[in-house]
């Protein structure tokens, strides 16, 4: 089974349920699923049938009426407030009420993969729904191996004789410290472990009975950063980049982000530059989303090929925008195999790709900042993309980045990229170049 997100950990993570959510939604089966995350798809079956939610408040509308005796009913009044048959009151509240109510259960349930992430007509049907959601799986998670490890890990006979042991030295002043250098080899168990048991009361002696104990105050735990909001970034920030290109130091490394137009929402631009030439390749958004991220990437694919893709887009470094929040979109082709590898910067620190930072400016000589790009065509940002990357840099020894990308890239990139060298004199970085 091939593993390609290598994972030290034997039971899931945050981010693999992420993954899982995410997959569902697209339709993978749980084989794809299982071989992604380098699981059995085993694995896979029993967490979502484990973890999977009915969520009556969101998915039971008003006005959809989920009861398999729908049809057939003649109850009234239940509620006692509505003057209307009960199967004709668009508030469902006799869903509630009734002894009879029997919900709607869906065969397409019964079987892989259980649940309505990835369903197509979800919104319409009126039966019951149930979805994986991966932050609620991660809960119930936490809470279920919480439960688990519950109690204490001794019989009465062994506490009892640890507690005659360790009581008397406590009582005579000794800090666990010192208790633990002079007869650790003795104990049964850690020094957390005897705290913990001190603080369950479970010894003749307390926490009071320590010299140092009742000196310090509990610390106040700091508010956490929100684990799913952050779950993308896992084993991709940037000191996991470093360690990454310092393994690998050949491969070519295409910093990525985007430019806007207007605050108003619509077209963007996406850039993608190659550190060694300072190429960079510039595509239009209809959208700063997530799925207009991938599809220019399933463009690229389509159009270079799977063995020219991964040569040219080994390594993509990026910052934290929410249109890049979904890497497994960009790594994965739409049948699960990679492709790439996605890293994030670290927040607030644009100079960790300041290459593709300083390099937007000739975009704004030609768009200035504030302006709209509303009127922009694939055309006319295809004839931008040709013009700046013909611009001698000082960077490059007088050369421009064409005259290095056709050395360090593969020809068969730039050809059905449709870009062309422009000749030095006839280079335009001013808004007149897209009125041409």
């Amino acid at each position: 089974m091939s593993k390609d997100i290598k994972s030290d950990h034997k039971h899931l993570t945050l981010s693999d349920r992420i993954y899982i959510e995410q997959a569902l939604i697209r339709g993978d089966n749980f084989r794809m699923i299982a071989q992604a995350l380098g699981k059995d798809p085993t694995t896979i079956s029993l967490e979502i049938r484990r973890f999977l939610e009915w969520n009556d408040g969101l998915y039971a509308r008003d006005g959809v009426n989920d009861c398999a005796h729908y049809s057939s009913c003649d109850v009234e009044y239940l509620c006692g407030l509505c003057e209307l048959p009960c199967k004709n009151c668009l508030s469902n509240k006799c869903t509630k009420l009734c002894p009879s109510y029997d919900p709607i259960i869906c065969e397409d349930l019964k079987s892989p993969p259980y649940v309505c992430n990835g369903c197509r007509i979800q919104e319409t049907c009126q039966a019951t729904h149930y979805y994986y959601r991966a932050e609620e799986a991660q809960k119930r998670y936490k809470a279920l191996l919480s439960e688990s490890r519950e109690g204490i890990n001794m019989t009465e006979e062994q506490l009892k004789e640890l507690d005659d042991f360790i009581s008397p030295l406590i009582s005579n002043g000794q800090p666990l410290s010192h208790i633990f250098s002079v007869y650790g080899d003795k104990l049964p168990c850690s020094r957390k472990t005897i705290y913990n048991y001190l603080d369950m009361g479970l010894f003749t002696v307390k926490n009071v009975d320590l010299p140092r104990r009742v000196r310090y105050k509990l610390r106040k735990k700091r508010r956490g950063e929100n684990p799913v909001k952050y779950a993308y970034r896992n084993r991709r920030t940037y000191k996991d980049f470093l360690s990454y290109t310092e393994a690998f130091p050949e491969y070519e490394v295409v910093e990525m982000d985007t430019v806007k137009g207007s605050r108003d929402a619509g077209k963007c631009l996406m850039t993608l530059l190659f550190r060694k030439s300072s190429f960079m390749l510039i595509f239009l958004l209809p959208s700063c989303t997530q799925a207009s991220v991938k599809a220019v990437f399933d463009m690229l694919y389509e159009k270079l090929g799977p063995i020219v893709f991964r040569k040219t887009f080994r390594i993509i470094l990026t910052d934290n925008g929410p249109e890049f929040k979904d890497p497994w979109s960009i790594e994965k082709t739409p049948d699960g195999k990679r492709r790439s590898r996605v890293f994030y910067c670290d927040p607030y620190k644009s100079n960790q790709k300041g290459r593709l930072e300083k390099n937007h400016e000739f975009i704004r000589y030609i768009i200035p900042k504030g302006r709209s790009m509303h009127d922009l065509t694939e055309e006319t940002v295809r004839l931008m993309t040709c013009h700046i990357n013909s611009v001698a840099r000082d960077g490059l020894n007088g050369k421009c980045p064409f005259d290095l990308a056709k050395l360090l890239l593969s020809e068969k990139a730039l050809t059905r990229l449709g870009l062309q060298q422009v000749s030095p004199d006839e280079v335009i970085l001013k808004p007149a170049l897209l009125k041409k």
